[in-house]
């Protein structure tokens, strides 16, 4: 057997004793927590490690893709250490089995770090590690005895063909037995995913509350028809996400409980059940990721239904010095929201339950999340969130907040050019130059659009739902022909006017005059 034969067989062994392994630590998870996983704590330990600048230039590439793009980057490091591992256990034994077991501490480590780890949660990485280890050791002794046999076969004219058919076999029996215990994985994902689908169907089967106080009717003149502009209502469907969760939370509404609890008179535990009977509101608000570049889409509106967080906070009663709440979602994530802005009379502050007229997607915080108009959602937006910590700033701090992000952050003014796309051709004459505004909490006054390095001109702005959501507007343009750059810019009601200098979004928001360019024929 030559050499890269050989190496390509102890590629294999490594493939899938690596396989195998994790297949392992996801049965072991489904038992343990499927939280527990070490691939996902791996991916989550990457995502919470990533300096801020890798985590906004992989959402600006990828977008919402993001975390498929960090699962097929890890998987394929994955692979690529197994193989590795496979070559080194055959030319160096044993280092391919502690590369595999340096490779299975890191798992350890990430999922023993989580936030709501146990000590139980070791098990699964410990097990697929061991497993790992003790297979590509076999596998490679087998690969070893079977070109030894193959080498002596060949130096006396095939008079041991016997032997060396039955070693071959046994390897391959051996990796083709661990390759098919790899498909465990597939069973196990299935498994895992059980508790989603059980999810789901409790979610379908809700029927959300009327609510207490209902949202004023939409205006007609709110919804410009204009095509390819975006709709005033964002789609569950198309509504951005961006969140530190590789694996959505299956949280059953039964065993929810949220606690309100920290620098209160009275802490306070309510169920789902006890959530939906209380006086609900139902309001339109936009939310922004603090990572949408100048122009981006990670920004949507959407009818939300929940209850008031100022009056659950109301029943708490928290304690004078005061000024921070913590919120903590079933997966560890954090986020630090000023007090005084979730104790606003006029300000919609919600524990949501329900998102466009339905209970909220899975994806989206299901069964409850928050909803803070004006603030981004990094310090405010938490999903599938079961406390609320009331505290103090010098006291606590945040998960992006500890890695490099403001500690408070407000959504800026911006504006957006939807129609015409950038880049695309338009035909001479009157087009219209459409898009979206939006200054949180303070509301849109004017939209204005600039063509080259002409004057600004007013655009018209359709009718606002309130001061919390987005505004389309739209400028009806006499193009020439020639090539153009389009630029929006806006005034908030409060007469500030949307800056033009570039700022990235680190620390806490892009800053800047969205501009396109646009060829008339």
């Amino acid at each position: 057997m030559t050499v890269q034969r050989r190496s390509l067989w102890a590629m294999l062994a490594g493939l899938t004793s690596a396989a195998a392994g994790l297949a392992l630590a996801e049965l072991a998870a489904l038992i343990v927590a499927p939280q527990a996983s070490p691939f996902l704590a791996v991916g989550s330990l990457v995502i919470d490690l990533a300096p801020a600048g890798v985590k906004d230039a992989v959402i600006a590439l990828f977008g919402t893709g993001d975390k498929v793009f960090l699962l097929i980057v890890l998987a394929l490091l994955v692979a690529a250490l197994a193989a590795g591992a496979g070559v080194l256990e055959l030319v160096a034994p044993p280092w391919g089995a502690v590369l595999l077991l340096v490779v299975g501490g890191v798992g350890t480590l990430a999922v023993t770090t989580r936030a709501e780890a146990s000590a139980l949660w070791a098990v699964p990485a410990v097990l697929g590690t061991i497993g790992s280890c003790l297979l590509l050791r076999m596998a490679i002794g087998r690969l070893r005895t079977w070109s030894a046999r193959a080498e002596r076969d060949t130096e006396d004219s095939g008079l041991h063909a016997s032997g060396t058919a039955v070693s071959r076999r046994g390897f391959l029996v051996l990796v083709g037995g661990t390759a098919a215990a790899a498909v465990v994985v597939g069973i196990g994902s299935r498994l895992a995913n059980a508790a989603s689908v059980a999810v789901d169907a409790v979610r379908e089967a809700i029927a959300l509350p009327a609510p207490a106080t209902p949202a004023p009717p939409i205006p007609p003149a709110a919804s410009l028809d204009i095509e390819g502009l975006s709709p005033l209502i964002t789609p569950n469907d198309a509504f951005y996400r961006i969140d530190t969760a590789l694996r959505v939370p299956a949280v059953d509404p039964a065993e929810w409980r949220l606690r309100v609890t920290g620098m209160v008179e009275q802490e306070v535990e309510l169920s789902f059940d006890e959530l939906l009977a209380l006086p609900l509101t139902e309001t339109a608000i936009t939310l922004a990721c603090v990572s949408n570049e100048v122009g981006g889409d990670l920004i949507g509106n959407a009818v939300w239904l929940g209850y008031p967080i100022r009056e659950l906070l109301a029943r708490a009663r928290p304690q004078a010095g005061a000024d921070m709440v913590l919120s903590r979602s079933v997966d560890g994530f954090t986020a630090s929201t000023p007090l005084e802005i979730l104790l606003e009379e006029d300000r919609d502050c919600l524990l949501a339950v329900g998102m466009n007229g339905e209970p909220l997607p899975p994806e989206h915080g299901f069964p409850v999340r928050m909803v803070v108009p004006g603030l981004f959602g990094y310090v405010s937006a938490t999903k599938w969130v079961t406390e609320l910590q009331v505290t103090t700033f010098e006291r606590e701090s945040a998960y992006w907040t500890n890695r490099g992000w403001a500690e408070r952050g407000p959504v800026k003014i911006g504006s957006r050019i939807d129609v015409p796309g950038s880049g695309r051709r338009a035909d001479a004459g009157v087009i219209p130059v459409a898009g979206v505004a939006w200054a949180q909490h303070t509301g849109i006054a004017g939209v204005e659009v600039r063509v080259d390095d002409g004057a600004w001109q007013p655009a018209r702005l359709a009718s606002a739902i309130s001061s919390d959501t987005w505004v389309q507007w739209v400028y009806e343009w006499d193009a020439a022909p020639g090539e153009h750059q389009l630029a929006v810019r806006a005034t908030d009601a409060a007469g500030t006017v949307q800056s033009g200098a570039r700022v990235p979004v680190v620390p806490d928001g892009a800053e800047g005059w969205h501009t396109i360019a646009v060829t008339v024929g």
